[in-house]
């Protein structure tokens, strides 16, 4: 009888595991060797009295620690020690009870190569950042555009909120345009499933965290993406969203726990206030509505304060890593999460790739504001240990009111050397990501009443200030576009990227003279800056503008840098004797973009701004 039963638990057990599996596993896999080698499974099953089963596996150097059950009876969260003993290879876990049997198998892979040293190398001041939307990007490949039972199957150019096509594949197919281009990083708008019923073209109503996007090419052509940009030596920012998820999430659907996602008596929007975060005056009420408040109705927001979840999410973002080879977060949302575990995910992460590097979505007013969400100078109970942020305030407050706004004590040029003043906050202002648009603003072209010399006097600051310069698609070809009234104006199609298009920034074919004029000269400041020491790695001077001028330097000791920026109406006279500080010793200047040559003193026209590289 005993070996009859034997026979019996061998037949289902082999049975099963030719069938498909009797439950999911999160994470999907892991590897040998983590420093994280103590992990929580969340493990899911259909099956009636899934969790009053035993779990267990025989699999050498893999031992189980603690079974949690959970509100739900269809999850089980398994504590699991991956020892230094363990290999590769595929991990079978046993269901049993008395009247049955069945085993899922679950992969231990061999980490990827280079252990974090070849990716996962952060980004900095050296870097230019590129952002794309894949679905607006270019169309590699057709096949993709629509996929069988997913549950938007709209595909139309015209409609700026239904799917348009661009995948991975397109990417991929122009990595040569941005390499050109002077981009060294390529960011990403989210990549990871978004299964809803429409608006997916912009992906950050995550459904499974463990699928990416099919309609952008899935998992392995990811990972292609990712391979081909380390093979020129760029890197890869991966775009996470913590803090809510899509409404049709395999979560929000069936959740594991009654506090899986906060919940309210009637629907609770955030207030979108950061203030009560850390206003010595400031309510709970306030606090909380702030935090736990949902970002949309269609965007759960998430619990973070769940032992669980949270475990879910930061296995989720070291799992990433280790998979499609990231070089670094961009983290949506950044102040409407918890901000203590906003500290752990970071903290975990670094302590699995020391040089990976994370700046969170800050969208304040205020440099205080938004320095008190990374590491700081500032004497507050909550310490972040964010390493950067995307820098509203040399946008609003900065680069925006400078070209748009007359000279005046507190006004035009005067805002942007004040914010820039107040770098004494952070820690660090070179680990703040600094841009002129994105794809939630009105695009900068756009913002200076398609002026195209303002344009470029913005692009001239864009790569030459302190910090992380972002360029957003298709800002070099003129692209423009209204955020109000409806933010798909901002995030059109790139030209070329689609075959048959009459206009294609790629080849320059359909271009206007402007557009490639703006195209060009950026291309020339993004790879001079490439190479200039005093730019990604120097210090900065600025001297107090005067009638609308404003100068400042990046130097080191092999290079000093002048910019000079005249946002008056007139032509103004520029002394070098005036900057002596910084001037003395050199006796020219030459224009980056021209390679014409100045004496110590010029006149530079009205709305122009000049990069200066000095001279002996």
């Amino acid at each position: 009888m005993k070996h009859f039963f034997s026979f019996l638990l061998l037949s289902i057990l082999y049975y099963t595991s030719v069938q498909a599996q009797y439950a999911t596993i999160y994470p999907t896999n892991w590897w040998v060797g983590m420093k994280h080698h103590s992990i929580q499974l969340l493990i899911k099953s259909d099956h009636e009295h899934f969790n009053t089963e035993k779990i267990s596996t025989n699999y050498q150097g893999v031992f189980i620690k603690a079974v949690h059950l959970l509100d739900n009876s269809k999850y089980v969260a398994v504590d699991i020690d991956i020892t230094a003993t363990a290999k590769p290879g595929t991990v079978r876990f046993l269901f049993t009870n008395n009247k049955t049997a069945h085993s899922v198998d679950w992969l231990l892979k061999e980490r990827r190569k280079g252990n974090g040293t070849a990716f996962a190398q952060g980004i900095n001041s050296k870097d230019l950042v590129y952002l794309i939307m894949p679905d607006r990007f270019s169309d590699g490949d057709t096949s993709n555009d629509r996929i069988k039972g997913m549950r938007d199957q709209s595909l139309n150019r015209n409609q700026i909120y239904d799917r348009h096509g661009g995948d991975f594949q397109g990417i991929i197919n122009h990595l040569d345009y941005l390499q050109k281009l002077g981009i060294t990083t390529l960011w990403m708008t989210p990549v990871i499933e978004n299964d809803e019923p429409n608006r997916t073209e912009h992906g950050y109503s995550f459904t499974n965290h463990y699928v990416i996007e099919p309609r952008f090419g899935g998992a392995e052509k990811y990972k292609e993406l990712s391979n081909e940009l380390h093979k020129r030596g760029m890197k890869l920012i991966q775009d996470a969203v913590y803090n809510h998820v899509g409404s049709m999430n395999i979560f929000v659907l069936d959740p594991p726990t009654k506090d899986w996602f906060h919940q309210w008596p009637t629907y609770t929007g955030t207030s979108y206030k950061d203030q009560p975060l850390f206003d010595p005056y400031a309510s709970q009420h306030d606090k909380k509505v702030m935090s736990d408040g949902w970002f949309t109705p269609k965007m759960p927001d998430v619990n973070q304060s769940n032992p669980y979840f949270a475990n879910y999410l930061i296995q989720h973002a070291i799992w990433s890593v280790e998979e499609f080879g990231v070089d670094g977060w961009r983290i949506d949302t950044y102040i409407y999460n918890d901000l203590p575990f906003m500290n752990r995910c970071n903290k975990e992460l670094v302590k699995e790739y020391p040089k990976i590097t994370m700046f969170g979505e800050t969208w304040v007013h205020g440099t205080a504001s938004q320095a008190y969400f990374t590491a700081n100078n500032i004497n507050t109970p909550f310490k972040s240990n964010l390493l950067g942020a995307t820098d509203f305030q040399t946008l609003f407050y900065g680069i925006i009111p400078a070209l748009t706004q007359n000279f005046g004590w507190t006004d035009g040029v005067n805002k942007l050397y004040s914010t820039l003043s107040n770098d004494f906050l952070y820690k660090n202002a070179n680990n703040n990501v600094i841009f002129l648009d994105n794809h939630d603003l009105t695009r900068f072209y756009s913002e200076m009443k398609e002026d195209v010399n303002k344009l470029k006097m913005g692009i001239a600051w864009l790569l030459t200030c302190r910090g992380i310069p972002q360029i957003y698609y298709g800002t070099e070809v003129l692209m423009k576009g209204e955020k109000n009234p409806q933010d798909g104006w901002v995030r059109l199609d790139f030209p070329g990227g689609w075959a048959g298009d009459k206009k294609n920034s790629f080849t320059g074919e359909g271009l206007t003279d402007a557009e490639k004029d703006m195209q060009q000269y950026t291309t020339i400041l993004a790879n001079f800056r490439k190479k200039s020491s005093a730019i990604t790695s120097g210090k900065m001077m600025q001297y107090i503008p005067k009638d609308g001028l404003y100068v400042y330097f990046r130097f080191d000791d092999k290079q000093t840098i002048m910019c000079v920026m005249n946002t008056a109406d007139k032509e103004m006279k520029v002394d070098t004797k005036d900057y002596e500080e910084r001037t003395k010793g050199f006796s020219k200047a030459i224009n980056v973009e021209n390679n014409n040559i100045l004496s110590s003193t010029f006149s530079i026209p009205s709305k122009t701004m000049w990069v200066l590289e000095l001279k002996n």
